[in-house]
């Protein structure tokens, strides 16, 4: 019976008592009324006293992870908390069959009492077998009273999201640089000094190597000085992932896109061993787009809605391309593999309209490596008008079919780019160690 009948059943035996001038029936009323009133009460009290903490926070964890989760459940009330269930929200990373929810083991949900001041622990493991960007939590709670007629739901705890690092295929020689040797033609951005082309001399700084010193300016003047080189070597790469949805199709997701992830750390990884620079340009989602603004936090008449609300979003539509300039240091290298665990296919920019918004902001003095699945007319014809620009560029084919890597390789073997086929995980190193001058 639902709460408004019993409000009904109540005001129908005070109506008929003093119709009929029956105390009994006025005083079963009176204690209905007494009982509604306590039940709306201690449901509204036990929800009140009720509070979860998270152990650990955001991380970052390698891929093949087995993530410990612990969620504590505390009654900080002056009365016993007679009934609670506590559920963890767990994402679903894909609706597609070939994706499914998260494994787990233990138990993220139950129902307990609570003495006053005690606490209660949930725990369980996630088993983190794909690269990508996953939120844990908030936690669910709803209590009632014990007639069941007040039901009191509300999300507790802050969630903690996870980075699940792309995997890196190990490799133990890997070096990309245009085939433009040191002196043949001079860059816009200093990458590296060349030390045949002398540009001018100026007075010494703290950190210059002594090997720079120019001697005779020196000794003339009586001040130090060092010499200046003309930055003239093309070294260094700059991943261009392309990951729109019609390029990247669904019935070959989430193998062939994680695959190209995966490339794309391996040989992040090999240039930044190798000290040279290394930069990234994508037309993907960045998951961080579908967290939801933080609110208040309220009770909720359904656990649907309780949980709904402090979900990650399943879409975004912020059409914002993913650049990273080119550099070599370790931060960027870090911001690097989690920025490629977070990417995410998207409908927003297509290829040759990410090069349109992003090649200003790529560094012209590092090779352009493509990671494409498919690529119509249009793409085709982007990638080849950058090469007849003087863009240094490379492609790599991220498809299993020999026929397709066919047809997309012939055009650009013709215009003298090299081409590179990422048939599976163990060619991963293949193609990098094709790319070794």
């Amino acid at each position: 019976m639902s709460k408004f009948a019993v409000v009904a059943v109540i005001a129908l035996l005070i109506s008929l008592g003093m119709v009929f001038g029956s105390a009994l029936w006025v005083l079963a009323g009176i204690t209905g009324v007494l009982v509604l009133a306590a039940s709306y009460g201690l449901s509204a009290i036990w929800a009140d006293s009720a509070s979860v903490t998270r152990d650990g926070g955001d991380r970052e964890v390698k891929i093949g992870t087995q993530l410990p989760v612990r969620i504590k459940v505390t009654n900080s009330g002056k009365l016993p908390l007679l009934w609670i269930l506590a559920e963890d929200l767990l994402p679903r990373m894909h609706s597609r069959p070939n994706a499914p929810t998260i494994p787990y083991v233990g138990e993220r949900l139950g129902v307990f009492l609570i003495g006053s001041g005690k606490e209660i622990q949930l725990e369980y493991s996630v088993d983190l077998k794909r690269r990508g960007y996953m939120q844990l939590g908030p936690t669910v709670l709803e209590t009632g009273d014990l007639l069941g007629l007040f039901r009191r739901f509300k999300v507790a705890g802050q969630p903690s999201y996870i980075t699940i690092l792309p995997e890196v295929v190990p490799m133990s020689t890997f070096a990309v640089g245009s085939r433009r040797p040191i002196g043949e033609v001079r860059i816009r951005e200093h990458v590296i000094d060349d030390p045949t082309r002398l540009r001018g001399i100026r007075q010494w700084q703290p950190g210059d190597p002594m090997r720079r010193v120019h001697w005779a300016a020196t000794a003339r003047t009586g001040v130090l000085h060092s010499k200046i080189y003309e930055p003239s070597s093309v070294i260094g790469v700059t991943l261009i992932l392309d990951m729109h949805s019609d390029s990247n199709p669904e019935h070959h997701e989430p193998v062939r896109l994680d695959l190209a992830v995966s490339a794309a750390a391996s040989i992040a990884t090999l240039l930044h061993d190798a000290g040279e620079p290394f930069g990234l340009a994508s037309n993907g989602r960045d998951a961080v787009d579908r967290i939801r603004a933080e609110g208040p936090t309220v009770q909720y008449d359904r656990r649907g809605a309780a949980a709904e609300s402090k979900s990650m979003l399943d879409v975004s539509d912020r059409l914002r391309p993913v650049v990273m300039k080119a550099d070599r240091t370790t931060p960027h290298y870090r911001e690097m593999l989690s920025t490629l665990a977070r990417l995410e296919r998207s409908d927003g920019l297509k290829l040759p309209e990410l090069l349109v918004e992003s090649e200003s902001r790529i560094s012209t003095d590092t090779t352009m490596m493509f990671i494409v699945q498919t690529a119509d007319e249009v793409t085709m014809s982007a990638i080849l008008s950058l090469a007849r620009r003087g863009r240094a560029v490379a492609v790599i084919i991220n498809t299993y079919d020999q026929d397709a890597f066919s047809a997309i390789a012939g055009p650009l073997i013709a215009a003298r780019i090299e081409v590179f086929h990422l048939l599976d995980r163990d060619s991963i190193a293949d193609v990098c160690k094709a790319l070794v001058r």
